[in-house]
């Protein structure tokens, strides 16, 4: 596997290596040992999740506050999508910036996303099914988001503003600088 930090460092690409052959594929999608070594520190993730979405669909952008903030590890099993990141720790010299990344079924790279980050994706191919481990359980009452649009930030989506279809929820978020739930 190999690891890239992004242009926020703590956000690690990870290439896995594909073994094709007239059979199919294989591949080795998670090493705790080789994660951990690329991190210098250690993740134990214990909830494994999956979407699946149309095209268009834009989740996000999610966060939970402690005690249950959490890390992900997001790949893409079907479809493609942009998978992005916004860094919301106040103390942060990245706070505000982002960045985003086109994972697929076909490209296999998965994205790591530490703790004090808030996290989408939006649907680029017809459907997509996404996974992606998290570090700590799902709390509602500890759920969050910014919007997804927030001027601020700047996210290019590769979507027209008209064309992406979210969630009640996703709509209401506050704008990051209006947001008092950050890290």
């Amino acid at each position: 596997m190999k690891f890239t930090p992004q242009s926020i460092p703590d956000i690690l690409l990870i290439e896995p290596l594909i073994h094709n052959d007239e059979r199919g594929y294989f591949v080795e999608t998670y090493k705790q040992e080789m994660l951990h070594d690329a991190l210098g520190y250690e993740v134990n993730f214990v909830q494994d999740n999956e979407s699946s979405s149309v095209k268009g669909i834009l989740r996000g952008l999610h966060f939970q506050l402690p005690p249950f903030t959490q890390s992900k590890l997001v790949r893409v099993v079907k479809g493609r999508v942009l998978d992005v990141a916004v860094d919301i720790r106040r103390d942060s010299k990245t706070f505000g910036k982002y960045a985003s990344v086109e994972l697929s079924e076909k490209n296999k790279k998965q994205l790591f996303i530490p703790r004090g980050f808030a996290h989408g994706f939006v649907v680029l191919s017809e459907s997509a099914i996404v996974l992606y481990k998290v570090d700590a359980y799902y709390s509602a009452k500890h759920s969050k988001g910014i919007r997804y649009n927030d001027k601020d930030i700047n996210i290019d989506w590769h979507f027209a503003e008209e064309e992406v279809m979210l969630s009640k929820a996703d709509q209401s978020y506050p704008m990051l600088a209006d947001s008092k739930d950050l890290f």
